[in-house]
């Protein structure tokens, strides 16, 4: 079985000193996301890229799988309080 590779969204642009100074741009398609293919980071280069112990000193990737998932939790937060809000507002009418 094929082992997927994890994908990186770029939080800030930077250019990539140990893959030939190949540049990743914030928001651009097409140069988002990392590694850029055919690059196989090891996972020494993803946690540094990751974390602020780089020379930028912030983090310049998130995982993209992360970012999805609190896309989610932010959602249920939200229908959470807009049901919330409805029950109280229901409640105060029937009053």
């Amino acid at each position: 079985m094929e082992e997927k590779e994890e994908k990186y969204e770029v939080i800030e642009s930077f250019r990539d000193l140990k893959d030939d100074e190949h540049v990743y741009l914030k928001n651009v398609e097409g140069k988002n996301v990392y590694p850029r293919e055919g690059l196989k980071p090891n996972k020494e280069r993803i946690e540094e890229l990751s974390s602020d112990k780089n020379q930028i000193g912030k983090p310049l990737i998130r995982k993209i799988e992360e970012k999805a998932k609190n896309k989610q939790e932010e959602k249920i937060k939200t229908e959470q309080k807009e049901k919330t809000s409805e029950n109280s507002k229901e409640n105060k009418s029937k009053e």
